[in-house]
């Protein structure tokens, strides 16, 4: 499996090859805490559905940096589309964005993903 980003003006790129599906409850709540690091081609994808009887739409997710000890890029996707991008702090930092799945990676991987692109995984 791979995450390609797909820009506007068409030209593919692989984000990642190192690719994590955090399935569970559990693991998407622990995302990369306790890790000392992670590769360069890495990425955590967790899909979350959509927001179930309370929201129509995706809901919107919050990731933290508790215990996260390195810095990270974040995409949110809503069906497969960026809804907000951002790059958050070891132990500090906190974003809120709607999505149905949430991808993390390395930070600088996404420098030259904006919102509206497409992110997607892709298996090989």
């Amino acid at each position: 499996m791979r995450v390609v980003h797909e820009p506007a003006d068409g030209d593919q790129r692989v984000l990642a090859t190192d690719i994590e599906v955090a399935e569970s409850t559990l693991t998407q709540a622990r995302g990369l805490m306790f890790r000392r690091s992670v590769p360069e081609d890495f990425a955590l994808v967790m899909d979350l559905g959509d927001g179930g009887l309370v929201t129509s739409g995706p809901a919107r997710q919050v990731v933290h940096m508790l215990f996260v000890r390195f810095p990270i890029d974040i995409v949110w996707l809503v069906d497969d589309e960026v809804s907000k991008t951002a790059r958050l702090s070891p132990w500090s930092g906190i974003g809120l964005g709607r999505a149905d799945r949430i991808v993390e990676f390395p930070a600088g991987t996404t420098e030259e993903v904006a919102v509206g692109d497409l992110v997607r995984t892709v298996e090989e």
